[in-house]
């Protein structure tokens, strides 16, 4: 039987939503009401989680903004705001891009530069993370799960550098901060997810200047520095996740899987997380397959078999189609069933309604375990 899992992030309800933009803005709230709110969240998606089928679950990243820019809440350096840069493709088609902004479709929140030295505030909230997830997971009696971290890539992606004299100079300081956190979360027994949209979507938000090839260069520098991050992690135990950007949108400026096949497999984590159901990714299965003799024999490929920016509830036999691609390619124990990118990649903002986030799930579980 195929395993099921998903990207990360799920839907959050509106009282954790206006905790979060509560904290976001300055606002005054109760820290222990938070707390709790926080910990019903978790044991919320959790339960949902489980009764969907999913194998593999996560806190649904309940308490934070977004899965980059949390780490301004949990490390020092970090104030102001960095520009925001529309990805190509939505510049390339303005009327569309347009109607986004105007109908709601660009989440608001901070983004901070780094404007000094990246420390840690220490692991306290991160540890309150974890404690919430275990609680969840053994009272519902989900017997494995991951967390989610933003990568040094990412994390320079959305939080852009203003201190640091380079680029290089900024990805290390990065990977020296997050290290901890990394380590934290495998050392609680959960396994670690590296979300990293830097080594694909940012060739059309912060690289458009440069040749493929030089970004493929970039992307690499990111990966080197993730490498360090996690030195004294066990491979594994980690996943990494990439994408070209969690919103419907054209996306033909999205740099091929072909071009970065290579930068991907190179990651120090077993566990590869890609998408192939969208509508711009869906044929570059074949990548896969055409390369099988690239694939390390110790990765696990775990393809997005559902959308997560449509409302379609993807047939279940159709996510065994899909899933079985890969196993077609490098067998069934080498392959787990997981969604695309998350449903709540931004707390209060995701295209996908709640209850059809969770259809979704036990879709791609029905299907998966089909498979």
């Amino acid at each position: 039987m195929t395993l099921a899992t998903h990207v990360g992030s799920l839907p959050r309800s509106q009282k954790i939503v206006d905790f979060i933009f509560a904290r976001e803005r300055g606002e005054p709230y109760d820290p222990a009401d938070f707390d709790a709110a926080m910990a019903e969240g978790v044991d919320y998606v959790v339960r949902r989680q489980v009764e969907a089928g999913i194998d593999i679950v996560s806190d649904g990243e309940t308490s934070k903004i977004s899965y980059a820019t949390y780490v301004k809440d949990r490390y020092t350096g970090f104030d102001g705001d960095s520009p925001r840069n529309a990805p190509a493709d939505l510049k390339r088609f303005p009327t569309f891009l347009k109607r986004l902004a105007e109908g709601g479709g660009t989440p608001k929140y901070a983004r901070p530069m780094c404007v000094g030295e990246v420390k840690s505030k220490g692991q306290g909230e991160l540890e309150k993370d974890i404690a919430n997830l275990k609680a969840a997971m053994d009272a519902h009696g989900a017997t494995r799960g991951f967390m989610n971290a933003a990568s040094p890539g990412v994390i320079s992606l959305f939080l852009q550098n203003a201190h640091y004299k380079t680029r290089e100079a900024y990805l290390a300081a990065l990977a020296d901060a997050m290290k901890a956190e990394y380590e934290t979360i495998v050392g609680a027994g959960l396994d670690l997810q590296l979300d990293c949209p830097d080594l694909a979507l940012s060739r059309h938000m912060l690289f458009n200047d440069l040749s493929d090839a030089d970004f493929v260069k970039v992307a690499q520098s990111h990966v080197e520095a993730l490498a360090h991050a996690l030195s004294d992690v066990d491979p594994a135990r980690v996943r990494v996740h990439i994408c070209w950007g969690n919103y419907e949108g054209p996306h033909v400026c999205d740099i091929p899987m072909a071009k970065m096949f290579d930068t991907l497999m190179s990651v120090p984590a077993r566990y590869v997380l890609f998408e192939t159901s969208n509508p711009r990714h869906g044929h570059e299965w074949s990548v896969f397959r055409d390369r099988k003799a690239d694939i390390p024999d110790d990765k696990v490929l775990v393809p997005g078999v559902v959308d997560t920016t449509t409302n379609f509830v993807e047939h279940p036999e159709l996510v065994a189609e899909r899933t079985r691609r890969f196993v077609d390619i490098v067998g069934a124990e080498r392959v787990i069933a997981g969604s695309d990118c998350g449903f709540g990649t931004f707390a209060g903002f995701g295209a996908v309604d709640p209850e059809i986030a969770w259809a979704k799930l036990a879709s791609l579980a029905e299907g998966a375990h089909a498979a």
